[in-house]
């Protein structure tokens, strides 16, 4: 169950949906492109969604990034972190039950994470090599 960071108290399914929204919202408002929202709750503990969306150059994924950050705290949702520099092609805003990666899109091709989080297969072979390699 995911936490809420602010209240630290389990974030309810309405919470989560309020936070996916909010997300989408800001996404839209700057002009991100092909948002894409996945449920990867049965997945991993770390998350229940993740929200990829597309920049359409270092400076708007930078922008866009910025733009979730600040509304979210404007709704009460408290962002977690930030990992990405200013001058970056990959920006993640950890929202607790809501993860953003806004990229550009040649970054978005070369990770392929839509790939990667809709196979469990594929999740299980990473954790699998990554636990070898330790």
């Amino acid at each position: 169950m995911t936490i809420d960071a602010n209240q630290k108290t389990p974030m309810s399914d309405e919470r989560l949906q309020q936070c996916l929204e909010m997300v989408q919202d800001a996404l839209n408002d700057l002009k991100a492109k092909n948002i894409t929202v996945l449920h990867v709750s049965e997945l991993t503990d770390v998350m229940d969604y993740m929200v990829i969306a597309e920049g359409t150059s270092k400076r708007h994924v930078n922008a866009l990034a910025d733009e979730v950050g600040a509304i979210s705290k404007k709704a009460g949702f408290m962002p977690l972190g930030r990992e990405g520099e200013k001058d970056s092609d990959w920006t993640l805003v950890d929202l607790g039950g809501v993860i953003v990666h806004i990229m550009t899109r040649q970054a978005r091709e070369f990770y392929d994470l839509e790939g990667l989080w809709s196979s469990p297969e594929e999740l299980k072979k990473l954790v699998a090599r990554d636990l070898s390699e330790r």
